[in-house]
């Protein structure tokens, strides 16, 4: 069995490959997919890889996982104090990784299954969509705002509402800006319907909310 420190950059990773206590050989992996993907063919199913939680740590995992025995997910904070508690040095590279996860002291984390991660996923697709709906709102009526015209006592984004606006004194710039809205708005808010439907039909699918 080999373990496989890596520790992740942005757009690539240092490797080491500890085998028997020893480092074996080091190298540089580019973080672009199908590269990463030819790295773990390289890799056995009874080899482990450790990693530290970075911002793309999920994917590294994601993709490594089918290709060894397991992928170690390790608390880059708690990674540093114990090496220096070890070792005398803060400096936590690839072989470092690999040497804690062998002793013992790798400090792991939960790494979430594939549905969560999609659910996960989903989610902040989810709060993205509500963010630009609110967005749009908040420029419409801020257009309204500027003409000084008094907030609509009803629902402005519903039919009504939008035949309201349609009588407003507006310029004419300005009426093409709040219809480019609210086409907008029509366009996004059916997104947010969408994923709601998707995120509605697996929670009625989880054989877990029928135990």
């Amino acid at each position: 069995m080999q373990i496989v420190g890596m520790d992740i950059h942005r757009s690539f990773a240092r490797v080491a490959i500890l085998e028997d206590g020893t480092i074996i050989r080091q190298l540089r992996v580019d973080l672009v997919h199908d590269r990463l993907v030819a790295f773990a063919k390289t890799l056995s199913l009874e080899d482990e890889v450790v990693i530290e939680v970075t911002g793309n740590s999920a994917a590294v995992e994601r993709i490594l996982r089918p290709h060894v025995k397991r992928v170690a997910v390790a608390n880059p904070r708690l990674v540093r104090a114990i090496a220096y508690a070890r070792v005398k040095t803060d400096k936590v590279d690839a072989g470092t990784l690999a040497k804690l996860h062998a002793a013992g002291f790798l400090p792991e984390v939960w790494v979430a299954d594939e549905d969560t991660s999609s659910r996960r996923r989903q989610m902040a697709e989810r709060a993205g969509v509500l963010a630009q709906i609110i967005r749009i709102k908040g420029r419409t009526k801020a257009i309204l705002h500027a003409d000084l015209i008094p907030p609509y006592k009803g629902y402005l984004f519903g039919k009504r509402g939008q035949h309201w606006l349609d009588s407003l004194p507006l310029p004419s710039e300005e009426r093409a800006m709040l219809w480019r809205l609210i086409v907008e708005l029509e366009r996004v808010t059916k997104q947010l319907s969408e994923i709601d439907k998707v995120v509605a039909q697996q929670a009625l699918d989880d054989p877990r909310l029928s135990s």
